[in-house]
């Protein structure tokens, strides 16, 4: 496999937190490049890394506060963490007793492949004593500029060992490893009893249905299993931060709105991989395209999203819709419509959803290179320089 040869724009993120916090749990979903970047930071002070898969690496927390008592002038790494979610309550004291002993930041950088079960976990011990990183895929902004990388991005998707292939074909044959590894290895670890197969079939069902609305009876009834049962397998994989349920906005319009949420597989090379499509020519011809690229933009954006900002979706039962609603921690709105194309048209559904919700800016992503306008408060914008402009008010 390639190493990452990439510079990942979360490592000044990661820096900071570190300096302002005692530990730093960095999150995303498995072979993303948490322990390349890890191992990265590490250079930079004195540093020990701990395998919390490794037997060995185990073995030398068989008794943690004396461990930990004796690395205290350096910074741990524990990769891993979900195999010792126990750590969590005795960090709480190793952390409170360095900070009366003057070590108050840059202990402890924790790398863990889930979302909510790591937050629920830290949570409860460390309040006040962690700061939070998410790392996902490579985005747009760590690739090179021109449109090429951009296709290739998102043909292949953003896990750095699929984007750094040397072929369309060793991209694919990695992709279909990953998703074979994690159904039938790295979901039992978290302990979830799911049978790997049903769990394949819903994830390739929601590949199909790439950002349409959740149906959880329609599938369920499509996986012979219950309601329940599909809305705790999505939960897993949300968990797992592989899939996106991205919320419906609330607004009193007086007019009946659309509630459920709309359902992304995260990775658009993992879309790909899911329906056998194996590379560009495949993925063109193919009624998910649009889809697709519509789920790759959604992440890009939602990715760069300053602290405090929301990301929603909106449709109502007339069909007025908008993609993307980005809600800014001052209320304003920005709209955001996805067209997988070079000369997009305004829908009038998009229109006449502005109209309802009077957003302070609307934009129409499309897959070119151009920004220009299309009428008082809407520009044509591309991918990159929009995820550029939510970066820099970050």
């Amino acid at each position: 496999m390639p190493a990452i040869t990439l510079p990942r724009r979360r490592a000044s993120a990661i820096l900071a937190a570190l300096d302002r916090q005692a530990a730093t749990a960095l999150l995303g979903p498995r072979q993303v490049g948490k322990t390349t970047l890890a191992l990265a930071i590490g250079t930079s002070r004195p540093a020990i890394y701990l395998d919390l898969e490794s037997p060995v690496d185990r073995a030398r927390l068989a008794d943690p506060g004396l461990f930990f008592d004796s690395v205290a002038d350096r910074l741990v790494i524990l990769d891993e963490i979900h195999r010792m979610p126990e750590i969590f309550a005795l960090l709480r004291g190793v952390i409170d007793r360095g900070r009366r002993e003057g070590r108050r930041t840059g202990r402890f950088l924790i790398l863990g492949s889930a979302g909510v079960d790591l937050l629920r976990q830290s949570g409860e011990t460390l309040a006040g004593r962690i700061a939070f990183v998410d790392l996902g895929p490579f985005s747009v902004l760590e690739i090179a500029g021109e449109r090429p990388s951009r296709e290739r991005l998102w043909v292949r998707g953003g896990f750095p060992d699929s984007y750094l292939a040397a072929s369309d074909a060793d991209s694919f044959a990695w992709r279909l490893d990953f998703i074979r590894t994690y159904l039938e290895r790295d979901v039992p670890l978290f302990g979830a009893r799911v049978p790997a197969e049903t769990l394949g079939r819903l994830w390739t069902m929601l590949a199909h249905r790439q950002g349409g609305f959740l149906n959880a009876s329609d599938l369920a009834r499509a996986l012979e299993v219950s309601h329940q049962s599909v809305t705790r397998y999505i939960d897993l994989l949300c968990d797992l931060l592989l899939v996106r349920r991205l919320p419906p906005y609330s607004a009193n319009i007086g007019k009946r709105m659309v509630r459920s949420p709309k359902v992304y597989v995260r990775d658009s090379g993992l879309v790909h991989a899911l329906l056998g499509l194996d590379g560009l020519h495949a993925i063109s011809g193919h009624p998910v395209a649009g889809a697709s690229w519509e789920g790759f933009a959604i992440e890009t954006l939602v990715a760069e999203l300053p602290p405090r900002s929301r990301a929603y979706t909106f449709r109502t039962a007339g069909g007025a819709e908008i993609d993307l609603l980005i809600e800014w921690a001052d209320g304003r709105l920005w709209a955001v419509e996805i067209k997988r194309s070079l000369a997009p048209r305004v829908r009038r559904g998009f229109r006449q959803a502005c109209a309802d919700l009077a957003p302070a800016r609307a934009f129409i992503v499309h897959a070119g290179d151009d920004r220009y306008p299309l009428g008082p408060g809407l520009e044509a914008i591309d991918l990159r320089t929009l995820a550029a402009e939510l970066a820099a008010a970050t």
